[in-house]
């Protein structure tokens, strides 16, 4: 899986770089088909916005973002809520694709 990280108006500490590097590499513990994560960093008036994109399979793509004070505690949010549409992506899929044997054994 590939992780990409960039900074606009703002440079990268190594400490939050590798804490953003620690993080999406957690998300493939959730759905095992992403090969790439994309982390872009901003910095406006006191403020940071974090975005984190994950693409994965050949049209999926999931996207997350966050604004406030503190980088770490927006990585951890925004890693909460992909952690979240991954989960709920994969559920569907296994779901959808079992769905048919399911409701054939509760008539029977």
């Amino acid at each position: 899986m590939q992780i990409l990280v960039t900074g606009r108006h703002v440079e990268i500490p190594p400490d939050v770089r590798a804490y953003i590097e620690e993080k999406a590499g957690k998300l493939t513990r959730f759905y095992d088909r992403i090969h790439e994560v994309e982390v872009v960093l901003d910095h406006e008036a006191e403020q940071y916005s974090v975005e984190m994109i994950a693409r994965a399979g050949r049209k999926h793509t999931f996207v997350a973002s966050a604004t406030g004070p503190d980088t770490f505690a927006l990585i951890d949010m925004i890693t909460d809520k992909l952690e979240r549409q991954l989960t709920r992506h994969k559920e569907k899929n296994r779901n959808h694709r079992g769905g048919a044997e399911g409701s054939a054994a509760e008539v029977g």
